[in-house]
């Protein structure tokens, strides 16, 4: 039981942190890029200033101006951002482990797509996360990352094909983390690899009265711009985890594609708007055109299940049988599955007038999607699904 509730315990309190941190982070993000992006050059500004803006918040005036690569000498105070990433990633990280790995055979392995051990998955997913990152970072240093139209096709379509081959190895809940993990693992390393770094060769350029390298910032700069069109993508796949029609059915790897590119195209919007050119208007167009396209793949069911193909109503008591063989032993109030010591979000499905009570939520996880049982570990089977999705049709009617 203790393990249970400190388990428990340490997924809200790492999730709290990972929300707050991240929260700031994006916070962060988005308003140096717009302030970038607004910067007014003028005649009378200093040397060196590339432009300045003037804002208004809280009842205040503020004047910022940005120098192009540093100023002629080094600022008695100096405010550094980045500790709001590294806490969002160590956090995240350790979530996943608590969560992912520590509850493997729930969260992260589908022995219906892949029998997998916990210790494989595991290892999958920390092998995968280090070598996706390498590669992004082989080819940023390699200039491929100057060619910005081909590197963001290539990066695209990198990151769908490790959507694709998550999965098919891994349950469609942990697919989706660990591609998320993925995006903000190559956020964070950009941060603690490229763009502190080089702030700091740049400060100790100042401090021994040398010009600083111009090329320190563009590379910061381009690795900020790369950070700022991930962000969006890498907040719906960590927050997907909520919502099993995403992730547990069966072109959940489309969606995930289709995220990624929309994510992009909304900042592009905000971009242009930021930088006072024309808005791009036909974005809105774009991203209610993707969000319909994901609205009807999420329809499409579990993989290898054709939902509602009975021709005839399921009697209650076989969709009563299914229930109580494959859900209550969890969802009861005296859970019989080690480590479990209440219902799953208090839900009961141990008696007819239960099962009754829940029976849209059943089918939303268990028949036009997979997500329960988690990862499949009691084993529905295709059929079963489908008296469940004939069932809940045909009574709706």
């Amino acid at each position: 039981m203790w393990g249970s509730i400190i388990s428990e315990w340490a997924s809200l309190l790492l999730r709290w942190l990972h929300v707050v941190a991240a929260i700031a982070w994006i916070g962060s993000s988005f308003y140096f890029i717009h302030l970038d992006l607004s910067l007014k050059q003028k005649a009378d500004l200093p040397d060196g200033v590339q432009g300045e803006a003037w804002q208004v918040h809280g009842g205040g005036f503020y004047r910022i101006m940005k120098y192009l690569v540093a100023p002629s000498q080094m600022p008695e105070e100096l405010t550094w951002f980045k500790w709001e990433a590294y806490t969002t990633w160590l956090s995240g990280f350790a979530l996943m482990v608590v969560v992912y790995y520590l509850d493997a055979d729930l969260f992260l392995v589908d022995k219906s797509i892949l029998d997998l051990t916990p210790v494989q998955a595991g290892l999958f997913s920390l092998c995968s996360l280090a070598l996706a990152w390498l590669l992004y970072e082989i080819a940023c240093r390699t200039g491929l990352a100057q060619r910005e139209l081909g590197f963001a096709i290539g990066g695209y379509l990198f990151l769908v094909a490790l959507t694709y081959a998550f999965t098919h190895v891994l349950s469609g809940r942990g697919a989706f983390n660990q591609i998320g993990a993925i995006i903000g693992t190559i956020m964070v390393a950009n941060v603690f690899t490229v763009i502190i770094p080089n702030q700091k060769k740049i400060v100790a350029a100042l401090i021994a009265g040398q010009s600083p390298d111009p090329k320190l910032g563009k590379t910061s700069k381009e690795r900020s711009v790369h950070n700022n069109y991930l962000t969006l993508p890498v907040v719906v796949l960590m927050i997907s985890n909520h919502y099993p029609l995403l992730y547990a059915t069966r072109f959940n790897w489309i969606i995930v594609a289709i995220v990624l590119a929309l994510g992009p195209v909304i900042r592009h919007f905000f971009n242009e708007r930021h930088a006072g050119r024309k808005s791009p208007w036909w974005v809105w167009g774009v991203a209610a055109a993707g969000v319909i396209a994901i609205g009807f793949l999420s329809a499409a069911g579990p993989r290898e299940v054709k939902t509602g193909a009975l021709a005839t109503q399921p009697p209650l008591a076989n969709v009563e049988e299914i229930v109580m063989s494959r859900c209550s032993m969890c969802h009861a109030a005296e859970p019989v599955w080690a480590g479990i010591v209440t219902a799953p979000k208090g839900i009961l499905l141990d008696a007819p007038q239960h099962i009754q009570r829940n029976i849209r939520l059943i089918g939303r996880v268990a028949a036009w999607s997979s997500a329960m049982p988690p990862g499949n570990i009691t084993e529905m089977t295709g059929e079963e699904r489908a008296v469940l999705a004939a069932y809940i049709t045909q009574t709706d009617r």
